[in-house]
């Protein structure tokens, strides 16, 4: 078994490709704890990954993905500047507690600070209270409500 150090060496942080898509997709069914629309799902990731304002990063060990992060870009009025928002943040749960989804959270910040971000934001479910401890641990503050209205579908 591979110690923690030798875990943090070994895994590469880099761009999603169309060939992380069944990968990505299983992460995000697990993550929201339902199957996904697979049809959808491919259509919105196709389309995502050739938008210059959305940024999808996989961390790979032993060319295998293990985790996934997504991060949209906005121009905001009320920031006056460029804002970035993560969307989804994944960890397979074998590999959880090895530093992998702060290494993916700092693969965004370098990415953040490349592009001029005046900012990072998250939302995350109110039940994920490791989640909201995580994002805190990141320098992250609860400054926000998130409202959710629901449309169908």
């Amino acid at each position: 078994m591979q110690t923690s150090a030798e875990t943090l060496t070994a895994v590469v942080i880099r761009p999603a490709t169309q060939q992380d898509g069944n990968a990505i997709y299983n992460f995000l069914c697990d993550l929201e704890d339902t199957t996904l629309n697979p049809t959808a799902f491919r259509a919105i990731f196709r389309h995502n990954l050739t938008n210059s304002l959305i940024h999808y990063l996989v961390a790979e060990l032993n060319n295998d993905v293990i985790g996934f992060i997504s991060c949209h870009v906005q121009y905001l009025l009320h920031h006056t500047g460029k804002v970035g928002e993560i969307q989804e943040l994944y960890v397979r749960p074998a590999y959880r507690g090895r530093r992998i989804g702060k290494q993916l959270m700092a693969a965004v910040d370098n990415l953040a600070l490349e592009h001029g971000f005046i900012n990072l934001e998250v939302t995350t479910n109110q039940h994920r209270t490791a989640t909201v401890q995580f994002y805190e641990q990141l320098a992250f503050h609860p400054t926000h409500y998130k409202l959710v209205k629901s449309l169908g579908a």
